[in-house]
């Protein structure tokens, strides 16, 4: 089996800003596999976050052997970004040997379109209601925080976006008295969700804590080596591919979290459709979802993803799977 690494650059539809910096541009590695016959490929988004970086994650992928299954890949990679390329690329290679989808290969009942968030970046308060009544006619916006300026963003876009359902993402900026201090605001803003409120490694504050507005695990959870970790800490996880290694552990992650309880929301980098397309399939009846990496690029893969008022749909053969 041949493997194949490039680098692949789409612009932003504008300068895209979280609590850790902006960006112009996605920068992602695509991985393609080709067995003589066919071939399959598979898109990461390396996250500094992580310790990755393009360089560190094609080092990994170029690493593999000629010859690998993707139950044995999840031994010659640890879960990441380099394991999510490769494990799509192969669910897309065997869907195209098969001549099925994907999600017939994982026993699943065909996806339906599932209604997306729709991301705001971090700006001015005024800058963020306008970015807010731009989009008051999405269902579900996300805003970016975590700064010591947080109530008044959310009070301008609430006040933007009257009739949006709201989720916050604090990106692990504050601490168990912080969320214990907003949440009665959060509530009263009609805020339905909050993402790592604190760093992954100083969460068990969050044990014991009062909880009128869910909280989500994201970066203090990867795969389901995470599970015991976050028992009494968190009610929801943020699945992301490229935190588990590929749709492989991604599907057994959602399994894992939903027989303990928790609620499933599945997540993404700033990536292309083709990094979107798997998730898809794990956002299926999904809490949450919030796949609109797409939507924040002002270009795309031939065959994109569909969103439209239904949500994001599921991907085209062409594309994915």
């Amino acid at each position: 089996m041949q493997i194949d690494v490039s680098r692949d650059v789409f612009r932003l539809a504008q300068v895209f800003t979280i609590s850790r910096g902006s960006r112009t541009e996605a920068k992602v590695l695509t991985v393609r596999l080709t067995d003589g016959a066919h071939q399959g490929w598979g898109e990461c988004v390396p996250y500094a976050r992580y310790d990755e970086s393009l360089e560190s994650v094609e080092a990994e992928i170029r690493g593999l052997p000629n010859t690998f299954t993707r139950q044995s890949l999840m031994d010659l990679l640890p879960a990441g970004a380099a394991r999510n390329a490769v494990d799509c690329a192969l669910w897309d290679l065997e869907a195209k040997r098969a001549g099925k989808r994907a999600w017939e290969l994982a026993g699943l009942p065909a996806p339906k379109p599932e209604i997306t968030a729709y991301t705001l970046s971090l700006d001015t308060p005024d800058a963020m209601r306008a970015q807010a009544a731009k989009n008051a006619h999405r269902p579900l916006l996300k805003i970016k925080l975590g700064t010591p300026d947080d109530m008044p963003r959310l009070e301008a876009v609430r006040a933007g976006a009257p009739d949006a359902r709201i989720i916050v993402d604090a990106n692990e900026g504050w601490t168990a008295e912080v969320y214990a201090d907003l949440s009665p605001y959060l509530v009263r803003l009609g805020v339905a969700l909050v993402e790592q409120p604190l760093p992954a490694g100083d969460d068990e504050a969050l044990i014991g804590l009062e909880r009128p507005v869910p909280v989500c695990a994201d970066e203090s959870c990867h795969d389901r080596a995470s599970l015991p970790g976050l028992k009494g800490k968190y009610d929801v996880i943020n699945i992301k591919l490229d935190k588990t290694g590929g749709l492989t552990e991604a599907l057994e992650l959602r399994r894992g979290a939903q027989a303990e309880g928790y609620g499933i929301m599945v997540g993404c980098m700033v990536g292309s459709s083709l990094a979107m397309a798997p998730a898809t399939l794990v956002a299926q009846g999904a809490l949450v979802t919030d796949l609109d990496g797409p939507l924040l690029l002002a270009e795309d893969r031939d065959t994109p993803l569909v969103f439209d008022e239904a949500g994001v749909h599921p991907p085209q053969a062409a594309l994915w799977g």
